[in-house]
């Protein structure tokens, strides 16, 4: 055989990949699993009890009990001693986290970044390099994504008009801090990557599934009196204040400092006639007192009667009647623009084009809101669809099933998922059947 059949014929070298930490639950055990049945070598590294107990290969797991100080070096000595060609990991912007990319990104090797989906519930996020603010997105333009589509003729599916797994979502929330709680004796260096101590965030998480029922109630009761309102309205799409996109990419130190905004620019610029809805986040836990923070600003304002709080749940009912909305940028933002609905973001977004996101300040906004180029997000939706986001979802498990479908042959193509489109070697995507 001559030297340059033996070139092409030579095996690929090895993969060898490297995960973190992962969504609540056994999604990554799973996606390693089947990355292990395609000749790939993976570990993962554990930084408390909740991350062993979803990982169910022992031979392969690698517990850090160490400080989180100690962290860079411990990792860049990993990244020698299992010759790591690909880190994995759920979320870029935690310290332990964001310490790994960086050493990782000097050594030039692929990082693999999953997130909540831009357009969740029935999709996941999968990018290279990073996510939200630091996604590649964040510099694409609407006309570069429309070039790019030109090689595909899909038909972008509808919308969801609910979320899809969120027992289970809250339930393995749940689950993985009792493990920390109480099974965390071997990790005497673990630090929560949040504020609130991990004890309390079992007891919310443990509230919310116990009062699931009475929450249901209470929302459904709000969300009828607004509808039958029979007045013009705006919603607010509040978040989680801990969520690394509040926290990360946008202008605001706290969720009280966006109330107070929003409250005076509709005090100063909506139409007496016009009232607004505060919509919480579908996993806000009760750590911030949302009502009673609303409740006293906009009596300070003298607005109180034309003010609303909807406990989370779902978004489309409120939306088929709301004149606009307001967020900082969640990504429900997305489901507000595809109904073609004005909408006003104040921090980074994936979605926050100059096509379809308004920068009017708030009173003129409120006032007589500009509509978005509905076709313009329709060509980036389709491109989101055709490229990073993917069919499925971490926590149910129909959802982890659709999920693996797809995700193992793009995290080995060499192409991440926007070039992969514009090279013309992304694959077919699947029918979102889980929505059913």
């Amino acid at each position: 055989m001559s030297k340059a059949t033996a070139e092409h014929t030579a095996a690929p070298p090895r993969r060898v990949f490297l995960f973190l930490q992962g969504p609540h639950g056994p999604f990554f055990h799973r996606l390693g699993a089947m990355l292990r049945r395609t000749g790939a070598e993976v570990w993962r590294v554990g930084f408390n009890a909740g991350d062993r107990a979803f990982w169910f290969h022992g031979e392969s797991y690698l517990p850090y009990s160490a400080s989180p100080e100690d962290w860079p070096a411990r990792f860049a000595a990993l990244l020698d001693e299992k010759r790591v060609s690909d880190l994995v990991l759920y979320g870029d912007t935690r310290g332990i986290h964001a310490e790994a990319i960086a050493e990782a990104r000097r050594r030039g090797l692929r990082i693999h970044v999953f997130e909540e989906g831009y357009m969740r519930p029935y999709w996941v996020t999968y990018e290279r390099g990073g996510a939200n603010g630091h996604s590649r997105l964040m510099e694409m333009g609407v006309g570069d994504m429309r070039e790019a589509l030109e090689r595909s003729d899909m038909e972008a599916p509808l919308p969801p008009g609910h979320w899809g797994d969120m027992r289970q979502h809250i339930f393995y929330g749940a689950l993985y801090h009792w493990f920390v709680m109480f099974r965390n004796g071997d990790y005497a260096g673990f630090r929560a990557h949040r504020d609130l101590p991990v004890a309390r965030e079992f007891q919310l998480y443990l509230k919310r599934l116990l009062l699931m029922p009475l929450t249901r109630i209470e929302r459904f009761l709000e969300t009828l009196r607004v509808r039958r309102g029979g007045y013009p309205y705006h919603l607010v799409l509040l978040q989680l204040e801990h969520d690394s996109s509040f926290r990360q990419h946008s202008p605001f130190d706290s969720m009280a400092e966006f109330v107070d905004l929003v409250l005076e620019g509709f005090a100063k610029g909506a139409p007496g006639h016009h009232h607004l809805v505060f919509k919480a986040h579908p996993l806000e836990n009760g750590q911030l007192p949302l009502r009673r923070m609303i409740a006293t600003a906009a009596r300070r304002l003298g607005i109180l009667e034309r003010v609303h709080f909807v406990p989370g749940g779902k978004l489309a009912k409120l939306l088929d009647d709301a004149r606009s909305a307001v967020t900082v940028n969640s990504t429900a933002g997305q489901q507000v623009l595809w109904r073609g609905i004005p909408l006003r973001t104040f921090g980074r977004a994936v979605y926050a084009k100059p096509e379809f996101v308004s920068d009017q300040p708030l009173p003129e906004f409120f006032a007589q809101p500009t509509r978005p180029d509905s076709r313009a997000y329709k060509d980036y939706r389709r491109y989101l669809l055709e490229t990073s986001q993917i069919p499925g979802g971490f926590y149910a498990s129909r959802g982890r099933r659709q999920l693996l479908r797809q995700v193992v042959d793009m995290m080995l193509s060499p192409d991440d998922p926007y070039e992969a489109l514009r090279n013309g070697t992304a694959a077919p995507r699947q029918q979102l059947r889980l929505v059913r």
